[in-house]
């Protein structure tokens, strides 16, 4: 027997369960220390074999490490493969590489002419992208390049209950901070990425885009999971409401009076429905926004048109009406013409 073979008849035999090197060497016929370079080139192929000393002891796999079989159907795995490639149109895919290695399982259990159609799942399933935002432009990602890197760091803590270390940058302070977090889950919105966790230091839950993340690193220190910390928590972009609020806080905001007509399609919105809306006596709403780039608020006021009055900040409000004046003037003279 060579090399390959008695490691791959190692391998077996632990998925059985725990061996001692002693036994295993009885087994195959060679020396206790041969058993010992045997294990050292499964552990370097990247088998986590665990040792454990004592009278008792042994060598064993990792718990986990291989999954019972499952049977499946054609139109199960079909299934499966159509939504592996929905989730590889996503910008960024959780475990890519273990993907890659299962669905390769996937297409080799269907028959020929089945396997060639799913394995162009391109051609046959499509995802759109998101339209451009225009009245949210934001920065561009700090570290578009690491989302993949950040999500699976992120992924691999969650699966083995590990601290994940995070550099994260916010483009709108400038400024770069260090978490130390407990993975809780993960949410897709808008194209993009975020980590649902709790941070050790301050003792509160985060929510942070794993698109600003500069660099992410699971740690060896192990978490009880809490379960009473769901990422279905922040579906509904509760997280936008609570931010939105935040700001507000740090005294940030723009006022704009509007109809309840107006007020009623801003919270058709994704993002204006999380605004502060105050019914005022006079029939109006008042809209208060977490924030004064012009970039942003007077599109919005351009957009809501007539019967929109943006009353805050005063800079704003003078900006707009020159340009209101200027609009006013441009089509008098297309009207002369």
């Amino acid at each position: 027997m060579n090399t390959i073979e008695r490691a791959l008849g190692i391998l077996l035999l632990l998925s059985g369960g725990q061996r001692r090197a002693s036994g295993l060497a009885e087994r195959f016929g060679v020396s206790v220390r041969t058993i010992y370079r045997d294990i050292d080139r499964l552990i370097a192929l990247g088998i986590p074999v665990e040792a454990e000393r004592g009278a008792e002891g042994g060598y064993r796999l990792a718990r986990g490490y291989l999954q019972p079989p499952i049977a499946l159907t054609r139109g199960e795995t079909a299934a499966l493969l159509v939504a592996l490639t929905l989730v590889r149109g996503l910008r960024a895919t959780p475990l890519l590489e273990d993907l890659d290695k299962a669905q390769a399982k996937l297409l080799a259990s269907l028959p020929g002419s089945a396997r060639e159609v799913m394995e162009q799942g391109e051609r046959i399933v499509a995802i759109e992208q998101p339209p451009v935002d225009i009245f949210h432009p934001e920065p561009e990602p700090v570290a578009a390049a690491g989302m993949q890197a950040a999500v699976d760091a992120f992924m691999q803590g969650l699966l083995g209950s590990r601290r994940v270390r995070i550099r994260h940058e916010n483009p709108y302070r400038g400024e770069v901070r260090d978490y130390d977090l407990e993975p809780c889950g993960l949410l897709f919105d808008r194209d993009r990425w975020y980590l649902y966790g709790w941070e050790v230091d301050l003792g509160a839950e985060r929510f942070l885009r794993a698109d600003r993340v500069r660099h992410a690193e699971v740690s060896g220190l192990v978490f009880r999971p809490r379960l009473d910390m769901t990422v279905q928590s922040q579906t509904g972009r509760t997280w936008l409401s609570r931010a939105m609020r935040r700001w507000e806080g740090e005294g940030v905001a723009s006022e704009i009076r509007v109809s309840r007509e107006q007020a009623a399609q801003l919270g058709r919105d994704w993002y204006y429905r999380h605004a502060f809306f105050e019914a005022e006596p006079c029939g109006g709403v008042r809209v208060r926004v977490p924030n004064v780039d012009p970039e942003v608020i007077l599109p919005l006021v351009r957009w809501l048109g007539p019967g929109a009055d943006l009353i805050s900040p005063p800079d704003l409000r003078a900006r707009l009406a020159r340009e209101l004046v200027e609009m006013a003037q441009d089509a008098g003279s297309a009207g002369e013409i």
